[in-house]
């Protein structure tokens, strides 16, 4: 293929005209130019030239009501035989002539006719548009339940436009869906990505989502990031991983995805400290200074780092020693170190979890201080932390008393 924007010679006085003060120009005139798309052989390459025919579905346009109600109307038309189109158009011509001839409405033009010369030399009459323009597309409205497509919600409307697309696009080889979430809820979304999922057969599908759970389900190893001019796909993960993802389709890995940097914590108790801690030593929230902390079980660390390996993202995970740090290193042996991914725990196997940690840091006194606790012994503090582990954070989290960080969530927050 070539690709020519040349002068367009048909423009030539027009061009003369327009350079005859050069002075003020500063843009090229490219109204005066002519795209050409040229073939192997040098023949022009026009749109019904192109073996492949494509859809273009675009949910996030539905700017206004009518928008959807004609994208609909033109999906109905194109799924009519031409027996039931031409059908159609004469049973609209028949409806208008039947307006005319109701007595309501010939004594209205009656009345209207003996006003002759008051706002015109011609009578006025009303009457129903019979011009060739005013085709049935036109005057008939699509209904969902008896409601006009106008006024059902976007989500709806958006959902009626892609699956209508995907059902009638029998002669499209590939489709283009712009951002199929929009104005959906979750359990709606879901209906919709498994139609696509169904009806696009072997038909090449390209959308653009900002969703995980449309990523997810459609395949996370289809995924391809643009970035810094440089095109990178998630097809070197192992089969494990992408069935983990179509089968967990909840978890935020578009977060991960589109981070400059993560740090990945065990749960919400986890999240809350690292937070704080970051807060407290960078003056803002670790999302403020583009730092996304993503709550993952940690059974799913390894599947989120073989996605941050391939796209080359900083990445810190914040994890328990679970009381052997051998069997964690052998379990993160592949990123210990490793450049852009880095493990970070406490070495102390009898302090094995988050709780523990704290409480080795900053004595029961001061956690009791912001607990509003009185606990007498160590055993008894830690007891009640283990059993109340979000809300600990919370507190910790909601406090102004300086406490102390663990060493290995210090290094996760530099």
């Amino acid at each position: 293929m070539k690709l020519l924007i040349e002068f367009n010679e048909g423009f030539k006085a027009e061009y003369i005209d327009y350079i005859k003060e050069p002075k003020p120009i500063r843009t090229v005139p490219v109204e005066h130019y002519i795209v050409r798309w040229r073939d192997f052989a040098d023949n022009d390459v026009t749109a019904r030239s192109i073996p492949l025919k494509p859809s273009f579905i675009d949910a996030s346009t539905l700017r206004n009501s009518g928008v959807a109600n004609r994208y609909v109307l033109d999906v109905v038309k194109d799924s009519l035989t031409r027996e039931e189109q031409v059908g159609l158009a004469l049973t609209y011509r028949q409806m208008k002539d039947r307006f005319l001839a109701e007595p309501k409405v010939a004594a209205i033009n009656a009345g209207l006719a003996a006003k002759k010369g008051t706002a015109s030399e011609k009578a006025i009459t009303v009457s129903l548009d019979s011009s060739s323009r005013a085709s049935w597309e036109l005057g008939v409205m699509p209904h969902l339940d008896d409601i006009p497509m106008t006024l059902v919600g976007k989500g709806e409307q958006s959902s009626v436009k892609i699956k209508l697309a995907l059902d009638n696009g029998d002669k499209s080889h590939l489709f283009l869906i712009e951002e199929a979430e929009n104005h959906l809820s979750f359990s709606n979304l879901a209906n919709l990505i498994n139609h696509i999922a169904t009806k696009r057969v072997d038909r090449q599908l390209l959308i653009t989502t900002h969703s995980s759970y449309v990523m997810n389900k459609l395949g996370v190893d289809a995924v391809l990031m643009f970035k810094n001019g440089i095109a990178t796909k998630l097809t070197s993960l192992t089969p494990k991983t992408r069935d983990y993802f179509l089968k967990l389709p909840g978890y935020d890995t578009l977060r991960l995805v589109l981070s400059k940097r993560a740090i990945l914590v065990e749960g919400p108790s986890d999240e809350l400290v690292v937070q704080k801690a970051f807060h407290r030593k960078h003056g803002k929230m670790p999302l403020e200074a583009g730092v996304d902390v993503i709550s993952v079980s940690s059974l799913a660390f390894k599947r989120f780092l073989e996605i941050a390996d391939v796209l080359k993202i900083k990445v810190d995970v914040v994890t328990d020693n679970d009381g052997s740090v051998a069997k964690l290193k052998e379990k993160y042996k592949d990123y210990l170190p490793h450049g852009h991914i880095s493990i970070q725990f406490d070495p102390r196997e009898s302090d094995n979890t988050l709780e523990p940690q704290l409480l080795a840091e900053n004595g029961r006194q001061m956690l009791n201080d912001i607990l509003g606790k009185s606990y007498a012994t160590d055993a008894e503090l830690l007891r009640y932390m283990e059993s109340n582990k979000t809300e600990v954070a919370l507190k910790l989290f909601e406090t102004d008393k300086v406490w102390k960080v663990p060493e290995y969530i210090q290094r996760a927050i530099q």
